[in-house]
């Protein structure tokens, strides 16, 4: 799609506003060096900012004989924004001030078979409430929730096109969410979140090039690329868990078989674990989040058994990591999610073995494998992103103060 000049304006603000939220305070001279954009054009931005209470004056730095250069920081006061991590086994809200720092938390369990869209809209919305009242926020004061959630996402209309893990077809989220928040919305995929995390907070800060493998129930990679996120042509661009690892493999929830998804997400991991020692004490049939926890704890006091299962994984993840690794020659893979998170380094370290066996050694020796930093849920963390870029595009199209009206919107390009 051409870009306007609207669009264009509306990046370059989204920009200025995330190296300030990088690096407060900043100069506008800083954020000049930093963006590639003319000083009169980061000083035009900044003074949008400003109207919009984003932002504000905070002093002057010390000059070496020229001009005091002014510096602005956020205006953490100046608002609120939501992010929210729709996943299998839970539903995660987040609150955060304008500078993306967390103020309050909520998280609710999805039990199997507990993933009908309206009792997910019911954690959400309970979620959102709970998060506003711990954080002592008047709902007014919010400008947006961002929302993650699994599956193939049509951001224009709104809708979960399509989820494998829950058999979702045409599911109309947003509206659904709607009539019961009156805040903006807006809908993307957890793998888009989780790099713009990245992007803004983490291991791809400053880099050209990187992938993102969400490791959880299911399994994607999240693709920035030229400095940007990447969606391909309809927004469905980084679907690698469900590309074929293991022809005429394990059966996955997508229809196929042998994907990716089906050896390294959570219950492909409990399947390997089952598969190597069936009455194992580690194994915990109907709970992801306690098996795996189980295996962290095994790998840690040395269980063969649990050792054995990170080894397995790791060897068909770093399988598929080893083809991105070919294909897109990154800067740096970061793995992300809960089961990374859990799993640790003894995981990475597996991995990166795994990769360096598989892949080319040019790229290999180029691209750095590492675990997530982001401190935070990385998927509400980036959702609340979609959801300040949102009210920035917003901003020429309404006065700097208002209230959050009732609307549903899909979450801008990055």
């Amino acid at each position: 799609m051409r870009r306007t000049s609207r669009d264009i304006r509306t990046a370059n603000r989204s920009e200025v506003l995330r190296r300030i939220i990088a690096r407060s305070p900043a100069s506008r001279q800083e954020l000049a060096a930093a963006t590639g954009l003319s000083l009169a054009t980061v000083a035009t931005l900044v003074g949008e900012l400003l109207d919009l209470r984003m932002i504000t004056e905070v002093g002057y730095e010390d000059s070496a004989g020229g001009r005091p250069r002014g510096l602005v920081a956020v205006d953490a006061s100046g608002g609120v924004l939501i992010g929210v991590d729709i996943a299998e086994t839970y539903v995660r809200v987040e609150l955060f001030d304008l500078a993306l720092t967390p103020r309050a938390r909520d998280e609710q369990e999805m039990r199997p078979g507990e993933n009908r869209p309206e009792q997910v809209v019911a954690r959400v919305v309970a979620g959102v409430g709970a998060v506003v009242a711990r954080a002592g926020e008047a709902a007014s004061r919010v400008l947006g929730i961002g929302v993650g959630v699994p599956g193939q996402i049509d951001r224009d209309r709104g809708v979960c096109a399509y989820a494998a893990n829950w058999d979702w077809h045409e599911v109309p989220l947003l509206e659904l969410l709607a009539e019961h928040l009156a805040h903006p919305l807006y809908l993307d995929n957890p793998l888009r979140a989780c790099t713009v995390a990245e992007l803004w907070f983490g291991a791809a800060r400053g880099r050209e090039d990187a992938v993102v493998v969400n490791l959880g129930t299911g399994v994607g990679a999240g693709l920035a690329l030229g400095g940007g996120l990447h969606r391909g042509v309809s927004n469905s661009a980084g679907e690698w868990g469900h590309t074929t690892l293991v022809p005429d493999g394990r059966p996955c929830h997508c229809g196929n078989h042998g994907c990716v998804e089906a050896y390294a997400g959570a219950p492909g991991i409990m399947r390997s674990l089952r598969e190597l020692d069936p009455g194992s004490p580690l194994l915990h049939p109907e709970d992801q989040t306690a098996t795996i926890d189980a295996l962290a704890r095994g790998v840690a006091a040395r269980d063969p058994v649990a050792l054995e299962v990170v080894r397995i994984t790791a060897g068909h993840l770093g399988t598929g990591i080893a083809d991105l690794v070919n294909l897109l020659n990154p800067e740096v893979v970061v793995l992300s999610s809960w089961v990374a998170a859990t799993l640790g380094e003894p995981l990475l370290d597996e991995v990166r073995k795994a990769v360096g066996r598989y892949a080319l050694g040019r790229p290999f020796a180029a691209t750095e494998i590492v675990l997530s930093p982001v401190p935070t849920d990385p998927v509400c963390l980036g959702a609340a992103t979609f959801a300040l870029e949102g009210a920035l595009r917003s901003a020429g199209r309404r006065p700097a103060h208002r209230t959050a009206p009732p609307v549903r919107r899909s979450a801008p390009s990055p």
